[in-house]
């Protein structure tokens, strides 16, 4: 039977967030539970804190059988065969390391296991921003580092690393990530000078049809995206910081169904 409703547990480099959603219509059917990421980002310790999101969702799951939800997380990194392969924001021990089972072990149930920005990439096509867009859709996620999804024609091409290329010798998110923008004091018309060579780059790379901008900052978009002179359609994500955990939920449901 196809579920009607998952979980989603969205784990960044600041904050690990996780609500029930209703796989029909994208909708939270729950409080979001949310607790900082713990300092260093060290394995131990984010799967502790996981679990305990994973407990206090389960204390609010409005009357579903909780035990029987198929279950997303999604993580800052190149996710191949369950291993984490990178580790971005977060401790270097995660690379390499066999972390769909080290979750799955956490929690006590199976998961499916995807990259942080691929999750909220596919919540965004199934969804919201980049619904029925044809082809070549690219999200990012501006916040603590930038993630990247690559939907071609709505199908999700995974991995894509485009926070981490190039710029005058750095990678682009130390300019442009949100979090440089706060630890800079830029104004909004500062940071939009790199993001302006950010989404330009991309542009020139890959020719896409349609940028969609992710991340807590896409809440305030309005002070930052009219700035940008590109020749791509830009627009904020419809889910804003929650499309980690729609994506994540929702593509549990489908491996699941």
């Amino acid at each position: 039977m196809t579920a009607t409703h998952g979980v989603g547990i969205d784990i960044g480099g600041t904050g690990i967030k996780a609500a029930v959603v209703d796989l029909a219509s994208g909708d939270l059917v729950s409080e979001r539970v949310k607790v900082d990421t713990p300092e260093g980002g060290k394995p131990a310790d984010v799967l502790a804190a996981t679990g305990s999101v994973m407990s206090q969702l389960a204390e609010q799951a409005n009357g579903l059988v909780f035990g029987e939800l198929p279950v997303g997380v999604c993580f800052p990194a190149v996710v191949k065969n369950g291993c984490t392969m990178t580790a971005a924001n977060v401790s270097d021990e995660w690379i390499g390391l066999a972390a769909e089972e080290l979750f799955e072990r956490e929690l006590g149930r199976s998961i499916t296991f995807v990259n942080d920005a691929d999750a909220a990439g596919l919540a965004e096509a199934a969804f919201g921003a980049a619904r029925g867009v044809s082809g070549l859709t690219i999200m990012t996620t501006l916040g603590t580092g930038i993630g990247t999804a690559l939907i071609y024609d709505g199908v999700l091409i995974p991995n894509s690393e485009l926070g981490h290329i190039e710029i005058d010798g750095k990678d682009a998110e130390h300019r442009a990530a949100n979090s440089a923008r706060e630890r800079k004091g830029l104004t909004w018309q500062q940071w939009a000078k790199h993001l302006q060579t950010y989404y330009s780059r991309l542009e020139a790379y890959l020719s896409p049809d349609l940028f969609v901008v992710g991340g807590g900052v896409s809440k305030e978009y309005e002070e930052f995206l009219p700035l940008l002179r590109l020749a791509t359609p830009i627009v904020p994500a419809a889910f804003r910081n929650n499309a980690g955990i729609l994506g994540a939920a929702s593509l549990a449901a489908h491996v699941n169904g």
